[in-house]
């Protein structure tokens, strides 16, 4: 019969360290800078690090069981146009009321229709619109609405009847559901030259 010796005291000391070491080399090293990285880091075993601090607001869909967010591209949604030209023909404005931008700045996600001037909500949000449409040599009053489903919910106008330049410009926020439309209406008056100066941008804000 063999009677082993119970282990001296330094040998129980060091199994905690030993413990720790292996459970270093299993894990890997920690994430130096991760705070700035933008690419999500890969669990591994039972290490857990988190490296974005500001992670997207929309749950992943390859979150994985701890239902972790990643940021993404995905949720960037901006536009900004401008007219390229001073004028434009009869049949566009004037008669149907709506604001025409022909040249594209930005289009993040691609959710602003150049052909009908119009943008489309992809996500309930808070987005943010400016507007600027100038008016040239026109005696006149003219009145632009920001229209949200064809209600109007920012106005503004130009009627000074003094200076030759003018625009009616405005910006504001609105909550929108997806699949809403906006876009710029011409409530009074007619739009003759100037138009190259005339701007219509929004973004989201953050969804909802």
């Amino acid at each position: 019969m063999v009677t082993l010796a119970p282990p001296s005291p330094a040998l129980v000391q060091a199994v905690p360290l030993l413990i720790l070491v292996l459970g270093f080399l299993h894990c890997g090293p920690p994430a130096v800078g991760a705070q700035n990285d933008t690419e999500p880091l890969v669990l591994e075993g039972k290490c857990l690090v988190v490296c974005d601090s500001a992670p997207s607001a929309e749950p992943s869909s390859s979150g994985g069981a701890l239902g972790m967010s990643v940021r993404s591209g995905s949720g960037r949604v901006a536009f900004s146009a401008v007219r390229n030209t001073n004028h434009e023909p009869s049949e566009m404005s004037n008669r149907t009321m709506t604001i025409y931008f022909d040249q594209i700045l930005v289009n993040v996600g691609g959710h602003f229709d150049p052909a009908r001037s119009i943008f489309v909500a992809p996500k309930k949000g808070v987005y943010s619109f400016s507007f600027h449409v100038v008016k040239v040599y026109n005696r006149q009053t003219i009145q632009v609405s920001l229209v949200l489903n064809s209600w109007p919910v920012l106005s503004a106008f130009a009627g000074d009847q003094d200076v030759t330049r003018e625009a009616a410009t405005n910006a504001g926020l609105v909550l929108m559901e997806r699949g809403d439309k906006t876009s710029l209406k011409l409530e009074r008056g007619n739009l003759m030259g100037g138009w190259k100066y005339s701007t219509f941008s929004g973004f989201l804000v953050f969804p909802l």
